[in-house]
């Protein structure tokens, strides 16, 4: 069997990598090696934001309110309507939060549809390929997954409901971004945004240092394959 992507894997790290070594990776366990590195990473990304404050603290991915209301929330503000917008920021995020752990399978099952070629590419690929292919092979799946969550969570807010109604109206004259005219919608895509940049972190981290990233994967789920394939690397 030829050892393509076990050559193409060298990529992944600048220091040179020995043929011998090279030698002892079949494309098989490459590919696999490469399909658990990139589960493991997607089920990392998961955890992180599928929990309370996922979003909501971490200051990278915090959704924010749509940009339309952020440039009447000052003014709505002075009228009593504080605590209302910090219910929605804070539902938003909650929303977000509680949609993630459903991309779970979706990701997994888009790692296990990955053929020979997608591996080659994910791998010759820049430092987010592998973020890339999952978000060309889950994001639609995945918009609606998120759209029923998030709207559980929406549309008991009043605020919502209201943005809702004003939005869609202004997205007829332009003045509103049509993808902004949703709260939910709106939501849902920026919750994928912040689930496919935690991925795309997890990514470059794996390409950055791979050994050290699957040496932990490794141990705890009782794999040798990754450290096989990434070990021969070094």
């Amino acid at each position: 069997m030829t050892k393509t992507i076990g050559f193409l894997m060298a990529c992944l790290i600048s220091t040179p990598v020995l043929a011998s070594n090279l030698d002892s990776i079949t494309d098989t366990q490459a590919n696999s090696g490469l399909k658990q590195a990139l589960e493991q990473g997607a089920i990392k990304a998961v955890s992180q934001l599928g929990r309370t404050d996922g979003f909501m603290n971490n200051p990278q991915i915090k959704i924010p309110l749509p940009p339309a209301m952020q440039k009447v929330e000052s003014i709505m503000r002075t009228l009593g309507q504080g605590q209302a917008f910090e219910q929605l920021d804070l539902t938003i995020n909650r929303a977000a939060e509680a949609s993630v752990p459903a991309a779970k399978n979706l990701l997994v099952g888009a790692v296990k549809k990955m053929t020979l070629t997608d591996a080659k590419n994910i791998l010759t690929g820049g430092d987010t390929a592998g973020t890339d292919y999952f978000r060309k092979n889950s994001e639609t799946q995945l918009q609606q997954t998120f759209l029923p969550i998030v709207t559980r969570y929406t549309q008991k807010l009043g605020l919502a409901q209201q943005y809702n109604q004003l939005a869609g109206q202004a997205a007829q004259f332009g003045l509103v971004k049509q993808e902004d005219a949703s709260i939910e919608r709106y939501v849902t895509q920026k919750a994928l945004d912040g689930l496919y940049l935690t991925i795309a972190n997890e990514e470059k981290a794996l390409r950055a240092n791979p050994i050290q990233y699957t040496a932990g994967m490794a141990s705890k789920y009782g794999s040798s394959l990754l450290k096989t394939v990434f070990g021969a690397l070094q």
